[in-house]
């Protein structure tokens, strides 16, 4: 056969052999995993409870005498100073119990003088012999007693006095009206309560805390408003009650709140949040990042430039359902999250996604 004929069949061949490419093997091709950025934090995290803004001192405010108030000075919210007048009552008939008080007086050191007068020449009779030594000894306790007749009398006038600027009702402290009570034309008697005081300089958080949180309790704080949420306070544990809510089983408990700002209203509503206390941390990662090939628990570790893979031997803290909490693994460490069972040291990754450990 002639070459010319053979060349038709030669051709295909030849150019088949100029288009065929070397394929790369699928087996030596790292493979994409999805890894962790280790976040080390302590065992216990932060806790957060509502809560709401009260007054340290809050006191229900009231006359100390009993009448018929004419006027109330101040209304709901109102911001008062130490002795500034709050309400009054009517006071004529406290004036008429003054004028009472004064005349028993008169009366008495009236009395008190007659009677030491006659008390004075009882003695110098009884001196001389003309009347018997108990007569002027009944002569002498008369004297004595109208005495302290006197004493009693202006200790009732000045009880009268008192009643009478009683029926002015003063701030007994700087503080906002937080309550109001009675109205004027209200007959109220001694000690009811008229108005609700409360010092706006001393502010807390009051709250209800669980048994678990009873021994952190004392912590550092911080407040933030719902109100404000941008805004961060720092709050110090005043008191925490010594027996649990039969009811709630939580103990209610009040921290002081340094340097309260001045936008701070009682009633607003709070988050307080206990740090968590220091001590060893840990790592918090996915179920899925656990393996045991027969060594105790391990986890793979990226070495992000290189691909290569480390098996690194941990401790299991604590484990949950999507979670373990894990020892053994530093700061920013990158592990494995998935398919951690396929995995062996000699393999070959690339990272096809990074998240945190918390995510």
């Amino acid at each position: 056969m002639s070459i010319a004929r053979l060349l038709p069949l030669l051709l295909p061949l030849a150019l088949t052999a100029c288009f065929e490419r070397t394929q790369a093997s699928v087996a030596d091709a790292p493979r994409p995993v999805q890894v962790v950025r280790v976040e080390l934090a302590p065992a216990q995290a932060s806790r957060a409870y509502a809560g709401v803004i009260r007054p340290r001192r809050e006191a229900d405010i009231g006359f100390r005498a009993a009448g018929r108030m004419v006027a109330r000075e101040v209304d709901l919210g109102a911001r008062v100073k130490a002795g500034q007048i709050l309400a009054r009552l009517d006071t004529a008939d406290l004036a008429l119990a003054l004028r009472s008080a004064t005349a028993d007086l008169l009366s008495a050191e009236a009395q008190s003088a007659q009677a030491t007068a006659d008390a004075g020449r009882s003695r110098i009779l009884a001196g001389q012999g003309w009347t018997s030594t108990a007569a002027d000894e009944a002569k002498q306790a008369a004297a004595r007693s109208a005495q302290e007749r006197v004493a009693s009398a202006r200790a009732a006038l000045a009880l009268a006095r008192n009643r009478l600027d009683y029926a002015e009702l003063r701030a007994p402290m700087d503080g906002v009206v937080t309550a109001v009570v009675a109205d004027p034309g209200t007959v109220v008697a001694d000690g009811q309560p008229v108005l609700r005081l409360a010092d706006a300089g001393a502010l807390e958080v009051e709250l209800a805390l669980p048994e678990s949180a009873v021994a952190v309790a004392g912590q550092s704080a911080q407040v933030t408003l719902w109100a404000r949420p941008e805004e961060k306070l720092t709050a110090t544990l005043r008191e925490v009650a010594a027996a649990a809510d039969p009811k709630l089983r939580t103990y209610a408990a009040r921290y002081t709140i340094a340097a309260p700002p001045p936008w701070l209203a009682i009633g607003m509503t709070a988050t307080l949040t206990l740090a968590a206390p220091g001590g060893e941390t840990f790592a918090r990662l996915p179920a899925g990042a656990l393996t045991d090939r027969g060594a105790g628990p391990m986890v793979w570790v990226v070495d992000a430039a290189s691909g290569r893979l480390e098996a690194r031997k941990v401790t299991v803290q604590a484990m949950q359902q999507e979670r373990v909490l894990l020892g053994g693994l530093r700061e920013g460490d990158l592990v494995v999250a998935l398919g951690v069972q396929k995995l062996d040291p000699a393999a070959r990754v690339r990272i096809a996604e990074t998240r945190p450990a918390g995510v």
